[in-house]
């Protein structure tokens, strides 16, 4: 592999790095901390989609995922209200918002994607641990694979940056994984 591979692909070469530093980190958590901690920042991959595509500025992406962050930890330390429940309110909001006043880019594919990873991530949390983390994996994994038809089907491009796309794909598959080989 040559320089321009890797400096091509940073953002697979992060995601590597991030997923790895955040493994070790968590690796002393419980099923039950992993479950909820993964739940709750499960909602935050959609809603960053039902936003980017609503203001059409891919390029706001990263600037996003940092707010929507800010937001996941700033609502976990306050410990008042789920984080979760607050993103999918969050991204139905911003449907709606489009709905009304129109926009951009089709909001059917992102809508579907606020449906499927919500309902994913809630019923995650609210679901015994064992059951919970099947449920949020399947989010996290399937969240890839939605990165990843972002990235390379034609009518989907554009929605977010692509860098986004592939780090948030790596990501994504690495935590599905490492939910399920939690012990």
């Amino acid at each position: 592999m040559n320089a321009q591979t890797v400096i091509r692909r940073w953002p697979t070469a992060a995601a590597l790095a991030i997923w790895a530093a955040q493994a070790v980190a968590g690796a002393s958590d419980s099923l039950d901390d992993s479950v909820s901690g993964f739940g709750e920042v499960l909602p935050l991959l959609p809603l960053l989609y039902v936003v980017i595509n609503q203001i059409g500025t891919p390029r706001a992406t990263w600037p996003g995922l940092g707010g929507g962050l800010v937001l996941v930890f700033g609502l976990q330390a306050l410990d008042l209200v789920s984080p979760a429940g607050v993103m999918v309110g969050i991204a139905l909001g911003v449907l709606l918002w489009g709905t009304v006043r129109g926009a951009p880019r089709p909001l059917g594919v992102q809508a579907v994607g606020v449906a499927v990873f919500g309902t994913l991530a809630v019923t995650g949390l609210l679901a015994d641990p064992e059951v919970g983390r099947w449920l949020v994996a399947a989010g996290w994994f399937f969240h890839g694979l939605w990165d990843l038809a972002h990235l390379t089907l034609e009518r989907l491009k554009g929605t977010v940056a692509p860098s986004f796309a592939e780090w948030c794909a790596v990501v994504d598959v690495l935590v599905g994984v490492e939910l399920l080989l939690l012990r």
